[in-house]
């Protein structure tokens, strides 16, 4: 009798789930996996994000930069001659970009961010996405804006990119510490 019940309660010990086991099986983070910090920013709010995102997650920081630098009367929105106007009247508009080189397949995760500019990423992003190839890599998308949510970027973003597994965005509008906070719970 006494062997049987040795024999059960070894299973049953052998059998729990450890805690590995017990980690969701997308986990965002494998050991010594590599997270991207990209974005896009032409007046720094969304680089402030970025920036604390990068150092919260121990990110790669890598900044989105447009081969020719968005002027103020640029980015007048009120202005419908104005070049973000354009740019964002056209769904296939894709302004290059300038920057250095990446490696997509260095990482294991990409945190995605850049300001809302008619409830959609800029263009930029867009061109960004089409050059380098981030199929089947976890993406989350994070940014800032003056009144709008995250979550008509997103869903564009997902129909537009749907090789990509698209993770849940979040706005930052908030304090950098709220950003860093949210993004290492975003990696768990």
């Amino acid at each position: 009798m006494k062997q049987i019940v040795l024999l059960i309660m070894s299973l049953l010990v052998f059998s729990s789930p450890t805690k590995a086991q017990e980690q969701p099986a997308d986990a965002v983070r494998q050991p010594g996996g590599k997270i991207l910090v990209a974005y896009f920013s032409c007046t720094g709010t969304t680089e402030k994000a970025a920036s604390a995102i990068a150092r919260a997650v121990d990110g790669d920081l890598y900044r989105i930069v447009p081969a020719v630098a968005y002027t103020p009367a640029d980015l007048d929105w009120t202005d419908e001659s104005s070049r973000s106007s354009k740019e964002m009247a056209d769904e296939n508009s894709r302004p290059a970009l300038g920057g250095g080189s990446l490696d997509p397949a260095e990482y294991d995760a990409v945190f995605l961010g850049y300001p809302i500019w008619w409830d959609a990423c800029p263009r930029a992003v867009n061109t960004f996405l089409e050059k380098y190839d981030f199929s089947g890599k976890t993406v989350i998308p994070f940014a800032t804006s003056g009144s709008s949510s995250i979550a008509g970027s997103v869903r564009k973003l997902g129909a537009l990119y749907p090789e990509i597994e698209w993770r849940e965005g979040r706005l930052c509008n908030g304090s950098t510490e709220q950003a860093a906070d949210w993004a290492r719970r975003a990696i768990e």
